[in-house]
């Protein structure tokens, strides 16, 4: 990749022209640093996947988050949300860090304290900066009821995102639109990040999708941009079904109260990877309905078990034109249940040739993904090499 193609933004149409083979020689250490837990969200678990993906090509990856079981100098629940919390990362600790592992990279995931402190450390030891653009916190936050809230929110994010993009050499991100936004924001030079499956994701599912339409799957933050009382209404209309919803979040107890008066409707809370996974790999569908939804990683993780997705057109996973032909759509103004009747309704042979298609088309993103992440930390590495020489 030279730095011309990478001095304008490409987008999801041709991400996959990116080179078709991992690059040669060494890449310098990475340190990735993140505000999220690692499966606690999309974004933690991103890093999650790429950071064990990057350590199965041999390159001296590292992640700091905070730890729960460790002190830290500060931490609050997250405004807005009390499931989530915030943690104040100790300076003297990410100096430790720093130089025990000599990053030659430093990847910022997120806008909070720890990517903050990350990317401003990098920039002191003359490491590559790079930004991962993932969420639109002040859109997330613009859901919400309390006024104070979301204008405290808005100043914070934009705040944050333009001193990251300020320290940045590349910022990443995961749909045309973020690249857009990360523009209007101040990001000089902007890529596209395409994104990468858990380890465990790539082997073959347990089983094959039914031929029927028998078992429905929610899967995320419990809160009002995921529309999750959509799948409960869902559940209301359509009772020879069974719907499932994992996660925590705001509306935790109002699901539970639904799951309560609704048969078939059974709310199981947070559940980790690997259980989420078979809870896919005993599902149907997974129903995204989502207000604001960069990417919708859950959805992939889906259509790598062989798995219909149904999401709404605020996802940023129908920016892909590799995955696009392989999801369902929820229609403008239609109902999760009347969309759920329109796939079941489908040829049986329709909707396993669907699944299967998903699949092939996950696990095309996730080699390509990989291999963009590979020649952006040799070609970011080669640049500071070459300036510094």
């Amino acid at each position: 990749m030279t730095e011309a193609a990478l001095s304008r933004s490409r987008s999801p149409r041709d991400f996959m022209d990116a080179p078709r083979s991992a690059p040669t020689g060494d890449i310098g250490p990475v340190l990735i640093v993140s505000d999220a837990l690692p499966d606690r969200n999309g974004v933690g678990a991103y890093y999650r996947d790429l950071l064990d993906q990057l350590r199965q090509h041999d390159c001296d990856a590292t992640l700091v988050c905070p730890n729960p079981e460790k002190r830290a100098i500060l931490q609050f629940p997250l405004p807005g949300d009390s499931t989530q919390r915030v943690w104040i990362p100790s300076p003297w600790r990410f100096r430790r860090i720093m130089k025990k592992v000599r990053p030659r990279t430093v990847i910022a995931a997120t806008p909070g304290p720890f990517g903050l402190l990350g990317a401003w450390w990098a920039k002191r030891r003359g490491a590559t900066v790079i930004v991962g653009f993932h969420t639109h916190f002040s859109g997330v936050t613009d859901l919400y009821n309390n006024r104070f809230l979301r204008a405290f929110s808005r100043f914070y994010f934009n705040i944050a995102d333009k001193i990251l993009f300020r320290y940045a050499d590349l910022v990443l991100a995961n749909s045309d639109a973020m690249v857009e936004l990360a523009r209007s924001l101040g990001a000089k030079r902007v890529d596209v990040m395409g994104t990468l499956l858990p380890v465990d994701a790539l082997g073959e599912p347990r089983s094959p999708i039914r031929p029927q339409l028998e078992r429905v799957l929610f899967a995320g933050r419990l809160a009002v941009e995921k529309r999750v009382q959509l799948i409960a209404d869902a559940a209301a209309e359509l009772p020879e079904i069974r719907f499932v919803v994992a996660g925590d979040g705001p509306l935790k107890s109002a699901i539970a109260e639904r799951a309560k008066a609704l048969s078939n409707l059974e709310y199981i809370g947070w559940i980790a990877r690997r259980e989420l996974l078979e809870q896919m790999d005993l599902a149907d569908v997974l129903v995204l309905p989502s207000y604001v939804e960069s990417f919708g990683t859950v959805a992939l993780e889906a259509m790598a078990r062989q798995r219909l997705a149904l999401v709404s057109n605020s996802c940023g996973i129908v920016d892909w034109p590799v995955l696009a032909d392989s999801l369902y759509q929820i229609a403008e103004g239609q109902s999760v249940a009347d969309a759920l009747r329109e796939i079941a309704a489908l040829p049986a042979e329709a909707r396993i040739g669907k699944a299967k298609a998903a699949r092939d088309a996950a696990l095309r993103l996730n080699h390509s993904s990989l291999l963009h992440w590979l020649n952006v930390l040799k070609t970011e590495q080669a640049g500071i090499a070459s300036v510094s020489a």
